[in-house]
């Protein structure tokens, strides 16, 4: 097979599968935004199962691997550097599923359709019962699966790490979270004696989830959410979700006893949202379309969430208009009060509503266990006491219910096992990625604009447009113009935390 034959195998069949993909997007935003009724899951599975049935079969198919092989071996000959990434990530994709029986394949495509309501219904009632047979053979499969397709470099838990981050494995994430340990809880330990002291009377108000959705709308615009391109939703946990760069969709919660909780998740997925709109448009449709990975990605949405806003410039700007939708309850609330409170450091429950400081104690908690899980140490019926205990021990917390334990989150649902250690890895990205900024831009000045668009900007030009053409470690270099260096994050968070807290860092 010649390039110009490769190359027309090959892109027939992404075509295919593009459009073939457009059914598991809808069907998602159907099902977790609750759009889909109850009793249209089973047959929505079974036409699910059809279509993977479809694209295992085009993927794996003679001429689809020659082609896509053909490419990847090409070099420079191939002319088009950016096929040339795809078709050698494409075909590490697809010599994988290659080697996993189809039968297994499929009836795990099923199984992650299926499981969905049966864990909202599961988190609702705090009944980690109802979810445990489900979560036991999404384990079970994984474990299968990195024996399927384990290699010399990658094996075990590493293959799910790697294809999360990849280049990233135990050995780096180990040494990540050791660096984190040594130096940032000694501080949370000196912070703990303290008490950040300020006017706290509103948190205990309840607040409209109408006017908590009117101030999302208006944060909207100053996140640059394109609204021709985008839509914000509801569901049980916030995400986000995209068909290309010019359909991109979020969702999130409305507590109405917690106004933080909404304000943050819209701004956080925003970022995610802003990371696949600013995707350059000869992309679309390709398999370099969309953010290079999750901890990219993470590093987005924290930049956004935590680093501008939860800035002091950021209020500054934007109290007021917080203040003309809930008037009354924020009624002699000052700017300085609504800081400190979204930025006090607390032992919680909750990875989502974590303070920066402690949250990556929480995302390290969830990388112990998946190691504990995919080695074998641990099966599903003892995750709730598992998790329990580390909550003890590192966070000094007790757990009340496995809703505000182990079923808080979505992630294990989904199958998705090697994805939590890249909300820690996303932060510490995203603390380099600010530092790299700072010599380019005066940040604080761009937060206190109308939009945050010279941000945007910023952003585009060095990360966003490039979309996954290239791997993760080169596009942090682009951005930043050096190899990943945590000691950025452990900088940034000693230095945050010990001038609002008083201490010498």
């Amino acid at each position: 097979m010649n390039l110009t034959q490769a190359k027309e195998a090959y892109l027939s069949v992404r075509e295919k599968v593009t459009a073939l993909q457009l059914a598991y997007y809808l069907n998602s935003m159907d099902v977790e935004t609750g759009i889909a009724p109850p009793a249209s899951f089973p047959f929505r599975g079974r036409q699910l199962a059809t279509i993977g049935d479809m694209i295992y079969d085009m993927t794996t198919s003679e001429s689809f691997m020659e082609g896509v092989r053909t490419l990847a071996e090409a070099g420079d000959a191939l002319g088009d550097p950016d096929l040339l990434h795809e078709a050698r990530e494409t075909l590490s994709q697809s010599e994988k599923v290659a080697k996993c029986p189809k039968e297994e394949y499929l009836a795990y495509s099923t199984l992650l359709n299926e499981v969905y309501p049966i864990y909202v219904e599961a988190k609702h009632t705090s009944d980690f019962s109802l979810f445990e047979p489900y979560l036991q053979k999404i384990i079970d499969y994984n474990r299968k699966y990195v024996g399927w397709v384990a290699t010399p470099e990658r094996a075990g838990y590493d293959v799910l790490l790697d294809e999360y981050e990849k280049g990233f494995g135990q050995k780096e994430y180990d040494a990540f979270f050791d660096l984190l340990r040594e130096k940032l809880v000694p501080l949370i330990a000196r912070i703990a004696e303290k008490k950040l002291v300020y006017g706290d009377g509103f948190t205990k108000k309840l607040y409209s989830a109408e006017g908590q959705k009117r101030f999302c709308e208006y944060l909207a615009p100053v996140l640059c959410f394109d609204r021709d391109r985008t839509a914000m939703l509801e569901s049980e946990h916030p995400f986000t979700n995209n068909n290309g760069n010019h359909d991109v969709r979020i969702t999130n919660h409305y507590y109405e006893d917690n106004l933080i909780s909404s304000i943050f998740s819209a701004i956080h997925e925003m970022g995610h949202a802003l990371y696949e709109l600013q995707v350059d448009d000869r992309f679309e449709g390709t398999g370099c379309g969309g953010g290079a990975s999750l901890a990219l990605h993470e590093s987005q949405s924290r930049f956004m969430e935590n680093m501008v806003g939860r800035s002091p410039a950021f209020w500054e700007r934007h109290f007021e208009a917080l203040r003309e939708v809930f008037p009354d309850e924020l009624a002699g609330v000052t700017v300085q009060d609504f800081v400190c409170h979204v930025n006090r450091v607390e032992q919680s429950l909750i990875r989502t509503e974590a303070d920066e400081l402690t949250y990556s104690v929480h995302v390290l908690i969830r990388y112990e266990l998946e190691k504990e899980m995919l080695s074998g140490k641990l099966n599903a019926k003892e995750i709730p006491a598992a998790w329990n205990a580390k909550y003890k021990e590192y966070l000094g917390v007790d757990v009340p219910c496995d809703r505000e334990g182990c079923l808080q989150d979505m992630h294990w649902a989904g199958g998705s096992l090697g994805y939590f250690p890249t909300y820690a890895l996303g932060s510490a990205y995203a603390a380099q990625i600010w530092a790299a900024m700072a010599r380019d831009l005066d940040i604080e000045a761009a937060i206190r604009g109308t939009t945050l668009k010279e941000i945007a900007e910023w952003l585009r030009l060095h990360l966003h447009r490039y979309g996954s053409s290239r791997d993760p470690k080169e596009l942090l270099l682009l951005a930043t113009g050096e190899p990943f260096d945590p000691h950025y994050y452990v900088d940034y968070l000693t230095e945050k935390y010990s001038r609002l807290y008083g201490i010498e860092a």
